[in-house]
């Protein structure tokens, strides 16, 4: 019996199977995992469930003969398309720039790559005088996202990035003191820019405006924020949507250099790697 159902349905079934058609269904299940695997870490999950809720409803309608409810429901998801892609843009458009940031991505990418060195060197050693005179400081490293869109105002420098001029734009009561300095290709690029707050509630209540604004950024783009707290001193990293706080000279020195001139992937396992070296 097994055998007759095997030789007549599954083996014709199998038969008929390309390369293509593996091709295809591992694709479909790559996209699905990657899909599903982004949605869990955004707030899409939850809009998600109540789209799913409402299928059901609707399908539960259109069988039990619910007709007026089956058909608001149907009218409401055909418009409920276009609500989506509004309610998701900034999801979508997360999820786009990712893909632009991976490998294949960077084939289509013709910018020329920069010696960062000198320019950390330079970075901590006006960290580290901010630090002592307890002077507020807001540095955005831009790496392979632009960040013109997200950023409001500023003053255009183009300059070199050297400490002295980093010093020199935080002093208070100066024009330029209060806002962040975007650092672009090696260069200063503005100062003075305003950049978006972070809007989550699960943040500590000691990050002031400086802090929220370095993870504001950082959860919309791969960039690397720099932040020197003007009530404490202390100097902290932003990076995708979190914070090392408290950082020495050195460890700065040391982080810098594997973050501001790495890809997104390999920068988050050189944080991994950062911290298991910190808690030894």
């Amino acid at each position: 019996m097994l055998t007759e159902f095997f030789n007549n349905n599954i083996l014709p079934f199998l038969k008929s199977f390309s390369v293509f058609d593996v091709l295809d269904i591992v694709l479909v299940a790559f996209i699905a995992y990657h899909v599903i695997k982004f949605v869990k870490q955004t707030r899409a999950a939850q809009l998600i469930k109540g789209i799913v809720i409402l299928l059901v409803v609707m399908y539960a309608s259109d069988w039990l003969h619910l007709n007026v409810i089956n058909f608001i429901l149907i009218n409401t998801m055909q418009v409920g398309v276009i609500a989506l892609l509004i309610v998701f843009q900034p999801e979508l458009r997360r999820a786009l720039e990712h893909m632009g940031r991976s490998k294949f991505g960077k084939i289509f990418n013709f910018d020329a790559r920069h010696d960062y060195r000198e320019l950390v060197e330079e970075t901590c050693l006006a960290a580290s005088a901010l630090s002592r005179s307890r002077t507020g400081a807001l540095i955005v490293f831009e790496r392979d996202t632009k960040l013109d869109d997200l950023l409001t105002g500023g003053t255009v420098i183009r300059a070199e990035l050297t400490s002295e001029l980093l010093e020199n734009i935080f002093v208070p009561n100066t024009p330029l003191h209060d806002g962040a300095v975007l650092v672009r290709d090696g260069r200063i690029e503005k100062a003075a820019t305003v950049l978006p707050l972070a809007e989550s509630k699960t943040i500590s209540r000691e990050l002031g405006t400086r802090h929220r604004a370095a993870l504001g950024i950082s959860e919309l783009s791969d960039c690397v924020v720099l932040v020197v707290s003007e009530e404490t001193g202390k100097v902290s990293i932003a990076l995708n949507g979190d914070m090392i706080r408290n950082l020495s000279p050195d460890s700065l020195r040391q982080l810098l250099r594997k973050l501001v001139d790495t890809p997104e992937k390999e920068s988050r396992a050189a944080v991994l790697k950062f911290w298991k070296g910190r808690g030894k």
